[in-house]
């Protein structure tokens, strides 16, 4: 079978989306699972004009249960990148949402626009998600799960539920934590099993109970109060025996071993139970088969980072695989999804298991323990360095040695360009790369990636500060890739420019005229993007 080529959104098929749950067909991608990750990434594929299809086994975005609780800063930042930041904002409640075993982390004074977290439920992340991902004309099929695949060297054959088959260039399992995407590609899930259980749940109590924190031999519980009244419970079993769906007898059997009664529980609007198993893809890639969010890494809870990790890997992947798919890029621009991704996830797991150990019981020793951490994050720069990484802004790719803005998330800066005052953000909605040049207005020109590249003149007055790095140095030009982090620093001079650009955009065009400031002067290769 040929390779299908990419195709945009058209007419026919925005009617059909329209109409209802469309009928199976082919497409450049097929994303399994239509949660956080998969509406995301289903919109940065659709921004960058790839034929993209959502397969959803949900009837629509309805979701039992509490789930994820909030965005952090840099989660709102790649939002805003896209222009849809506003849409959240207006839902959710602003506040300092970022922490590290329940030691509150205070980011208002990070140099970033965005320098709170935003408390909002995962099942109103989702319906604003797919209004967006709706408005952009990307086909749900509902009612359908992903049952197999089978790829070959052009693409790959996607089982259906109901009996049909899908052909697409790439599959991207979205699927959660136990992805049968991962399973069936064969990926290992490398790391450790459940050492507590906890339950969660949304209840009646007849009776007042003990309100809020508390730590003991079996771990940490919590009892608050919701909007509509009810009580929110978080409680450590004791026994990792149970698994399953949990039922109201076993909450009020954790319930009384912690507290000594369940208060009179009662009419439960979900329950839930999860554990702190630490696992991560080995790869986040298989041939024509991705992994991203809860498919590639999963972890507790606590610190509230899987949604936004997620969110961040599809930014991540989404303008790789449309250059891919487009045939502008190599195949082997995918490798840098998991070279750039894997390290990430690594880190929320490894700071997610720091945070259970020093919460997960109530002995003499780790309390102590976690009065010395607070007392340590009550300090101004350990605060600022851990409030850079839970809440996701410090990240830094590895693009090798140079300046520090290079791998890292370019600042929101106001910027003057001859179309008048515009944020970087507001630039960065198309998910094109932008070259910025800083410098005499013409002295950056990259005509052979014109179509593929913007290039804006511009001046900028004002401190160049990043989180947990603090103030740098103002760079003459900045490449900034469509996720928003920096590929290549330079000046007209244009030093390794050109194989930057060749190593995350392809190959130069024919015919084209060359820099009209000053000449390309080309050194040795870029280094790779590594972990």
């Amino acid at each position: 079978m040929p390779v299908l080529l990419p195709t945009s959104r058209s007419r026919g098929r925005t009617e059909q989306a329209r109409a209802g749950n469309p009928a199976p067909t082919d497409h450049a991608v097929v994303i399994a699972g239509g949660g956080p990750t998969g509406l995301m990434l289903a919109a940065e594929l659709a921004l960058a004009e790839v034929d993209v299809a959502i397969v959803e086994r949900r009837a629509d975005q309805a979701l039992v249960g509490m789930r994820a609780g909030g965005l952090h800063a840099r989660s709102i930042e790649i939002l805003d990148q896209r222009g849809v930041a506003d849409r959240f904002l207006r839902e959710g409640q602003v506040t300092q949402l970022a922490g590290f075993a329940w030691t509150r982390l205070d980011i208002s004074d990070l140099p970033t626009r965005h320098a709170y977290g935003l408390a909002l439920r995962q099942s109103h992340i989702e319906r604003i998600l797919a209004d967006w991902v709706g408005e952009l004309a990307v086909p749900i099929y509902r009612n359908f799960e992903v049952t197999g695949f089978v790829q070959d060297e052009t693409g790959v054959n996607v089982a259906l539920s109901g009996g049909e088959t899908l052909r697409a260039n790439y599959l991207v399992g979205c699927d959660g934590g136990r992805s049968l995407v991962r399973k069936t590609a064969g990926i290992d899930f490398v790391g450790s099993g459940p050492t507590l259980s906890n339950l969660m749940a949304e209840v009646e109590m007849s009776e007042a109970p003990a309100w809020g924190l508390r730590h003991d031999a079996l771990g940490f519980h919590g009892l608050s109060k919701t909007e509509s009244g009810r009580v929110l419970v978080v409680v450590t079993e004791a026994t990792l025996d149970r698994s399953g769906e949990p039922t109201l007898s076993d909450l009020s059997e954790a319930l009384v071993a912690v507290y000594g009664n369940d208060s009179g529980l009662k009419n439960p609007a979900w329950i839930a139970r999860f554990t702190d198993a630490a696992r991560q893809a080995a790869s986040y890639r298989r041939g024509r088969v991705l992994l991203a969010g809860d498919a590639a890494h999963i972890h507790h809870s606590v610190g509230g980072q899987g949604l936004n990790t997620g969110l961040q890997d599809a930014v991540n992947l989404g303008w790789k695989l449309a250059q891919v798919v487009k045939g502008t890029a190599p195949g082997s621009l995918l490798d840098s999804y998991h070279a750039e991704r894997h390290p990430v996830a690594a880190r929320v797991l490894r700071n997610t298991m720091a945070q259970i150990a020093l919460l997960r019981r109530g002995d003499d020793s780790l309390k102590a323990a976690r009065e010395v951490v607070s007392d340590l994050l009550g300090m101004d720069e350990p605060r600022k360095r851990f409030a850079a990484m839970m809440s996701g802004l410090d990240i830094r790719y590895d693009l090798g040695e140079g300046h520090p803005l290079l791998g890292r998330r370019m600042p929101d800066l106001d910027l003057v360009t001859p179309g008048g005052s515009q944020r970087l953000f507001t630039l960065l909605q198309g998910a094109r790369p932008l070259l910025l040049n800083f410098d005499k207005p013409g002295c950056i020109a990259i005509a052979p990636w014109a179509d593929r590249v913007g290039v804006v003149d511009t001046s900028y007055q004002g401190p160049w500060e990043l989180p947990a790095i603090g103030p740098v140095a103002a760079p003459e030009a900045v490449l900034v890739r469509p996720d928003g982090h920096v590929a290549w620093t330079g000046d007209a001079r244009q030093r390794g420019l050109e194989d930057v650009l060749t190593l995350w955009f392809g190959p130069a065009a024919r015919h084209s005229k060359p820099n009209s400031c000053a000449p390309s002067k080309r050194t040795k290769p870029a280094a790779s993007p590594r972990a």
